[in-house]
C-alpha cells in the first residue's frame, strides 16, 4: 500500500492529463450495455478529482469526448451528452465545496445545445473558484486544435496583426485551445492500449507517460498513487543530461 503522505513529501506532478479508457470493455465483462461503462466511470472520475485535491495536483485534464468519437453509434454519443449533463448537474455543489475550477477545451460549439448549456452554467459558477482545474476534453482532438490555431494565425497575419518574424511558441500557444493550461507534466491512460490518441499534442511535448492494464472503471486510489509513485521514481531531464540536473539540485 502506498501512503498519500509520503507522496506528497517528494515531487508531484502539477499537470495531470488521463486518457480515461476501458468503459465498454468493463461493461462488456459485466453483459451489459456500453453506457453502463460510462455511467461506472462517471464515479471513477468524481473519486479521482477528490483524489487530486487531497494532493493539491493543480491541473487535472481528462479526455472525455474526442472529434472521432462522434463515429460512434448514435445512442452511445446521446447516452454520453446526456451523462454529462446529468454529471455537470449532479456534482456542481461538490466542485464549489471543493473550490474546483471547471474548464472546458475542444470545439465547444458542436455540442447539442442543452450540453452547451449546462456545460456553461457549471464553468460559469466556478469561474472564481481558485483550487484544482479540473478540465474536459469535448468535442476534442489534438490535430484539430492544432489545426485551428494555425487559421487563426494566419488571420492574424494576413491582417498585420501578427508579423511571420514574431511567431514564436509563445504565440502558438496563445491560439490553441488549451491556452490557459500549463505543459502536462504526467499523462495516465487506463485500458492497456500504448498510445495518446490524439491528446494535447502540443502538450504532452515533455510529459512522462504511464500506461496500466486497469480499466477505466475500476481505477482506484491505489491504481493513482502507483502511477504517481512511478513518476517520482523518473528523471525529467529536458534535454538536459544526467549530470546537469544532479548539478542544479
Amino acid at each position: 500500500m502506498i501512503d498519500k503522505d509520503v507522496l506528497k513529501r517528494q515531487n508531484l506532478p502539477q499537470h495531470i492529463a488521463m486518457i480515461m479508457d476501458g468503459n465498454g470493455r468493463w461493461a462488456k465483462k459485466q453483459g451489459k450495455q456500453r453506457v453502463f461503462g460510462h455511467q461506472a466511470g462517471v464515479e471513477t472520475v468524481r473519486k479521482v478529482i477528490e483524489t487530486s485535491v487531497e494532493l493539491e495536483i493543480s491541473y487535472l485534464s481528462l479526455y472525455t469526448f474526442s472529434t472521432e468519437n462522434w463515429n460512434r453509434p448514435k445512442e452511445e454519443v446521446d447516452a454520453l451528452m446526456n451523462l454529462m449533463v446529468e454529471s455537470l448537474n449532479d456534482n456542481i455543489d461538490e466542485l464549489m465545496t471543493q473550490n474546483i475550477k471547471l474548464n472546458a477545451i475542444g470545439d465547444l460549439s458542436k455540442l447539442p445545445e442543452y450540453t452547451q448549456t449546462s456545460l456553461q452554467k457549471s464553468l460559469d459558477k466556478t469561474a472564481d473558484n481558485t483550487g484544482l482545474m479540473v478540465t474536459v476534453a469535448l468535442n476534442y482532438g489534438g490535430r484539430d486544435e492544432i489545426v485551428q490555431m494555425t487559421k487563426e494565425v494566419a488571420k492574424k497575419v494576413k491582417n498585420n496583426i501578427i508579423l511571420p518574424e514574431n511567431i514564436d511558441e509563445n504565440k502558438i500557444n496563445l491560439h490553441l485551445y488549451s491556452h490557459n493550461l500549463p505543459d502536462v507534466d504526467f499523462m495516465i491512460r487506463t485500458g492497456g492500449e500504448r498510445r495518446i490518441s490524439n491528446f494535447l499534442l502540443w502538450k504532452i511535448a515533455y510529459a512522462e507517460l504511464y500506461f496500466t492494464d486497469v480499466l477505466w472503471p475500476d481505477f482506484n486510489k491505489q491504481h493513482y498513487y502507483e502511477a504517481l509513485a512511478d513518476y517520482q521514481k523518473r528523471e525529467r531531464r529536458f534535454g538536459k543530461t544526467s549530470e546537469q540536473i544532479n548539478n542544479e539540485l
